[in-house]
């Protein structure tokens, strides 16, 4: 199952490194490499699906999963609010601001919809894929129904030309990735397609990664001469459930289910996919959008301010019904998100620096003041998993780091996991903090001169820009802006820089801020991905590493994980990478919630007990024709 923050697919992990299968934004950065070795076909594994050690839950004669209504009725339209703008249609171009879900109509050899699995993909364009014990090559077999939505067959050529795509025209990182661990993609027939790789490296986001690349239509491109690094709004045709129907840009994009989409019958789609249409409604800011939302004009909110949660869920709507609002389970790690510090800034590479400019942060009064104690202090990259790190290591983790030598400081042997500070939640100055990051500042060398401000031996101020993005102006702005008033109490000029989204996501990019307020991807297993996010390799310009994080200690943890044989030595070495990263203090953890926030006109419904991995308000979610006219009837909904 695939996702990350910024591509979530509406069945996969929305907070997850998931590297059972790889979505779009890792197959565009992770790597795998390739090369052949004669096997007899006695050796061969033939499955259904794919999971690294072979352990799938869903056996080959599956009707559906588990965790779907497979009689849940088609039909409907759910709509939900998206901020700021988008300027292209094409989701793989570094180049401009995609629409939302404009991936969702591609489709992969191997699908990502097991909401109650992880690290399992289940075949969705291929039925079957075979391969060696020693993995060193794959054969997917393709499904000869499969179509673009122009009705044109999808076939291994299809498959090929998008791998060669990607390798051409996607990210420069992905390509020399890819190269040096596939060094061999053939077309076998139209329905059989062989990626070999290379020997001596890790078998892991191998063959799902080259089972997770989204699949084009050779012929599309090449009648057209479109490429796949250009910003455009016109799309290519997908062989997924869903195409567009409209497009204005920056105020509306509809999607509408394919009538003809081959896959309807498929096991794995079975009681998925069941609305009409999803529509997208492009706001400003976040005011505006619930505004909104009170009005009709879109139906699903899923809530992430907590002053709206507490304070402005009471309007006529809620009160009569005709608008539920529900705290509903979520199973995932939470998003590892933070105040990240630029660690390719000269100033920020002194940790005493770092930790000073994180006293300034105090959650306890945060929460109580301003979150109206709703949240939890996070911690952790794997926060409340078995991965999580916790006191002193111990134990097989302990025998891990030691077999590193000399990379592991000696303090991560005998101290506890690192934890944050604690504040005085009755001030947002607490006094304790503020003495303690001053005399941190002064030991590194940023004295406080007569004017209040510090300044280092050759005269040079203190100064931080603080990224912004005006889209998510309310509590998280008030948040930060208390943030930078306490750093300014610290004598730090710090400027909290409100850009709006274009400027943001281009400064992002180019990683032109001191602190940003990001994100990284929680992980529940090892894989490639884990290098694309945390790795040296490409931390200079990596868009998915946003600290610059470059540490051979982390490097080295990654790779034996990569190398691990079983679950408990990778559970041992990811619960090591917890512990390493709290170390490196690449940011200052906010919080987090452990349940969704939705709410929603009650025209809809989903099965329960929802699955661990997944709200799927978007795909195993249905609509209730009865409940809709009853609202229309009542005025509640146009």
């Amino acid at each position: 199952m695939s996702q990350t923050r910024a591509l979530a697919r509406p069945a996969s992990h929305p907070r997850l490194l998931n590297f059972g299968l790889v979505c779009l934004t890792f197959v565009l950065c992770l790597a795998g490499s390739l090369k052949a070795q004669e096997t007899t076909t006695e050796d061969l594994i033939t499955s259904h699906g794919y999971s690294f050690y072979g352990d799938l839950t869903y056996p080959a004669d599956f009707e559906h999963f588990a965790f779907v209504n497979p009689d849940a009725p088609k039909g409907g339209e759910i709509s939900f609010a998206a901020l700021g703008t988008f300027d292209s249609m094409n989701p793989y171009t570094v180049k401009g601001r995609r629409g939302q879900l404009s991936w969702s109509m591609y489709e992969s050899l191997l699908g990502d919809g097991a909401a109650d699995t992880y690290g399992e993909g289940y075949g969705l364009l291929a039925h079957k894929l075979e391969y060696p014990p020693s993995k060193d090559w794959v054969i997917f077999h393709i499904r000869p129904e499969a179509r673009f939505s122009d009705g044109t067959p999808l076939t291994a050529h299809d498959v090929l030309f998008s791998h060669n795509l990607l390798l051409e025209q996607g990210l420069p990182s992905y390509a020399a990735a890819v190269k040096k661990r596939i060094p061999g993609a053939e077309v076998l027939d139209d329905y059989r397609i062989k990626f070999t790789f290379t020997e001596g490296i890790s078998r892991r986001s191998l063959i799902d990664q080259v089972g997770g690349v989204p699949v084009w239509s050779k012929k599309w491109f090449e009648e057209t001469g479109a490429r796949l690094d250009e910003s455009r709004l016109e799309t290519s045709p997908g062989s997924g459930p869903y195409m567009v129907e409209t497009v204005d840009v920056n105020r509306r994009i509809v999607y509408k289910r394919n009538p003809d989409y081959w896959g309807n019958d498929l096991p794995i789609n079975r009681g998925r996919h069941n609305f009409d249409r999803i529509r997208v409604e492009y706001f400003g800011d976040d005011t505006a959008a619930f505004e909104a939302f009170k009005a009709g004009e879109y139906t699903f909110r899923q809530e992430g301010d907590s002053k709206k949660w507490a304070t402005l869920y009471d309007f006529p709507k809620i009160e009569s019904g005709a608008i539920l609002k529900k705290e509903l389970p979520d199973g995932t790690p939470p998003t590892p998100s933070g105040i990240v510090f630029n660690l390719g800034r000269e100033l920020l590479k002194d940790r005493r620096v770092r930790q000073a400019i994180a006293l300034g942060y105090n959650f306890e009064w945060t929460n109580e003041s301003l979150q109206y104690g709703l949240f939890k202090q996070r911690v952790s990259f794997t926060q409340d998993t078995p991965l999580m790190a916790t006191g002193v290591p111990e134990g097989a983790e302990r025998e891990f780091l030691l077999s590193l030598g000399d990379l592991v400081p000696p303090e991560l042997l005998s101290e506890p996991a690192l934890m944050p500070h604690t504040s005085n939640p009755d001030r947002l100055n607490d006094r304790r903090n503020l003495r303690t990051a001053m005399g941190l500042l002064d030991e590194a060398g940023w004295a406080v001169g007569d004017d209040g401000r510090r300044r280092n031996a050759n005269g040079d101020l203190l100064r931080l820009t603080f990224l912004f993005n005006t889209a998510q102006e309310g509590t998280l702005s008030a948040v930060m802006e208390n943030f930078v008033a306490n750093l300014d109490k610290m004598g730090i000029e710090a400027i909290l820089e409100k850009v709006d989204p274009s400027q943001y996501t281009l400064r992002e990019r180019e990683r032109d801020y001191d602190l940003i307020f990001d994100s990284y991807a929680a992980f529940l297993g090892t894989g490639t991905g884990l290098m694309q996010r945390y790795g040296s390799e490409d931390a200079a310009f990596s868009i998915f590493n946003p600290a610059g994080l470059a540490s051979p200690l982390v490097d080295a943890i990654i790779e034996a994980s990569l190398l691990s044989q079983s679950t408990q030595e990778e559970q041992t070495t990811l619960r090591a990478l917890d512990r390493a990263l709290r170390h490196e203090f690449i940011m200052i953890p906010l919080w987090y919630n452990d349940s969704y926030w939705v709410s929603y006109y009650d025209q809809y419904e989903f099965p329960e007990p929802l699955p661990p991995y997944a709200l799927g308000q978007l795909d195993f979610w249905w609509y209730n024709a009865h409940k809709a006219a009853a609202l229309k009837a009542a005025g509640a909904l146009r």
